[in-house]
């Protein structure tokens, strides 16, 4: 990318939802920026948060470095949410980009297209190198922001599945979930259903998205032989873990930190077998049998926001979109 040490080039949330990308471009990107994790030449250092002391908002920083692209960036996400009404939510994401091969700033851009691509990709990925070798059938649970292009992003990664179930409270997300899918594949259908603990005995492929409030907690027992198990927010209870013969994890020290409430009765969390940047790199596998249940626990990477957010740089520089603002004139 063209740039000087004046100038930063703005994204808006405007001009960062109006670049265009594809679903294969976005499970690339992520899948390298995680891999680099592998070399020791990428950094993913532990995020900073604040609150205040009624925890009516919540601030995090997010500083980590990408090897593979040699860009350096920092993620500020702020959330302001006092009654813990969904209708009267404030939420800001940004992400500041550095090359940090030439020593130049890259861009300032809006994070919320981003953060919702990232996650959704590298539970595809999980999938993707996790799922038994004959898996068809999906089950999604949630609607929110995370599971809106967890459907499309499964399917390019998985083209093979055929039968994709749908659990969720809110109306309107649902249908979100359902567009998103028709927008990137006309032909699939998703099927809505009621009763989660039934539709889990059916699925290969397992996503927890939903927040605290759901009523769905699927438990160990209710898993078929194979199954793989994704956890991104909730809707998997602590025994899909526990009962695992086999634990995936974007970072081992991550859900050792955010993943209390999956600890068992004498507050112990199982230990992970394998982290998901040694299994893209080509260390090692993601399942080693047909019938393994895997649990995977998908917590955020900011090398994953740092990569995507170059690309929807690079993107948007070609395609013309964004501000040069000559910041440091």
């Amino acid at each position: 990318m063209d740039t000087d040490d004046k100038n930063l080039r703005i994204l808006t949330r405007r001009d960062v939802d109006a670049i265009d990308i594809t679903l294969t471009d976005v499970l690339d990107v992520v899948a390298q920026a995680i891999g680099a994790l592998a070399d020791g030449t990428s950094a993913n250092p532990a995020k900073l948060s604040v609150s205040p002391p009624d925890n009516s908002s919540v601030s995090y920083a997010m500083l980590g470095r990408d090897g593979a692209r040699q860009v350096v960036a920092i993620r500020a996400s702020y959330r302001h949410d006092p009654h813990q009404d969904r209708t009267a939510l404030r939420h800001y994401t940004t992400l500041t980009l550095y090359d940090d091969a030439a020593g130049l700033p890259l861009a300032l851009m809006d994070c919320g297209r981003i953060g919702s691509l990232r996650t959704p990709a590298v539970s595809a990925l999980m999938a993707r190198e996790c799922a038994a070798p004959n898996a068809r059938t999906a089950l999604l649970i949630g609607t929110g922001t995370t599971a809106r292009m967890a459907l499309p992003l499964l399917l390019t990664a998985l083209p093979d599945l055929d039968r994709l179930m749908l659990f969720g409270t809110h109306p309107d997300g649902i249908a979100a979930v359902r567009e998103q899918c028709t927008a990137h594949f006309p032909d699939r259908t998703v099927e809505v259903v009621s009763d989660v603990r039934a539709a889990a005995e059916e699925a290969d492929i397992l996503i927890g998205t939903a927040g605290p409030a759901t009523p769905a907690a699927v438990e160990a027992d209710r898993l078929k032989p194979g199954a793989l198990s994704v956890l991104v927010g909730y809707g998997l209870a602590p025994s899909t873990l526990h009962r695992a013969d086999r634990v995936i994890a974007t970072s081992a020290a991550q859900m050792a930190h955010t993943g209390s409430d999956l600890a068992d009765a004498r507050g112990t969390l199982r230990p992970v077998d394998v982290e998901l940047a040694d299994i893209l790199s080509g260390r090692t596998s993601g399942r080693t049998r047909p019938a393994e249940r895997i649990f995977a626990y998908n917590s955020g990477l900011v090398v994953t926001d740092i990569a995507l957010g170059h690309r929807f740089a690079e993107l948007a520089l070609a395609q013309g979109l964004g501000t040069e603002i000559p910041l440091w004139k």
